[in-house]
């Protein structure tokens, strides 16, 4: 559990909300997250590997020590996160019902630029371990170096509140006043 309190938002379809417990372990394990930030009342979305410190309900990422983020994150400090997993197409026979398996995570909060040496290469180590568990500094490769740091900026947003969504059906709904898709359609996603 994160030691802040984190707010869980209210979603619009109740049935597909998901608990602080499956947030927390998605966020673990989800591959690419999705940064929103603001300049000038213009969005910009960054792409992103991302590491969720679940003690400081803190995630952090990287990006060159300019740019749009960079400039975006020092101006505009108000951030919206996401990232998702998508399943199979989901066909059904009723246009408004085609759908597809989907479970994602939002969450909204402030950014801040990472000055400090330590806690830029503690976010840093936390991403490499995110994504290469067990891989050691020295060990494995070489440690992250002070000429490094200075090229890269290293990010945390502070989740404010979050919201967690899974839709997994195995089947869109189908109508009845209309004939039955047939098996090729259902059977091939």
């Amino acid at each position: 559990m994160p030691q802040k309190n984190i707010k869980l938002n209210e979603m619009r379809h109740p049935d597909y909300a998901q608990d602080e417990q499956w947030i927390i372990a998605f966020l673990h394990q989800a591959q690419i997250g999705h940064i929103a930030t603001t300049s000038a009342g213009n969005p910009y979305i960054t792409p992103t590997l991302f590491w969720f410190d679940q003690e400081k309900g803190e995630l952090y990422f990287h990006s060159n020590f300019r740019g749009h983020v960079r400039m975006n994150a020092e101006q505009h400090p108000q951030v919206c996160f996401e990232a998702s997993r998508a399943g199979k197409l989901l066909p059904s026979n009723i246009a408004l019902e085609f759908s597809i398996q989907y479970e994602s995570v939002i969450a909204f909060g402030e950014i801040r630029v990472i000055e400090g040496a330590e806690e830029k290469k503690r976010g840093l180590y936390g991403l490499i371990e995110k994504y290469f568990p067990g891989m050691s500094p020295g060990e494995h490769y070489r440690p992250i170096t002070d000429e490094e740091l200075k090229r890269t900026s290293v990010y945390a947003i502070t989740i404010q509140s979050w919201s967690g969504k899974r839709n997994w059906h195995e089947q869109a709904d189908q109508g009845e006043q209309w004939p039955p898709l047939a098996e090729e359609w259902l059977g091939s996603q």
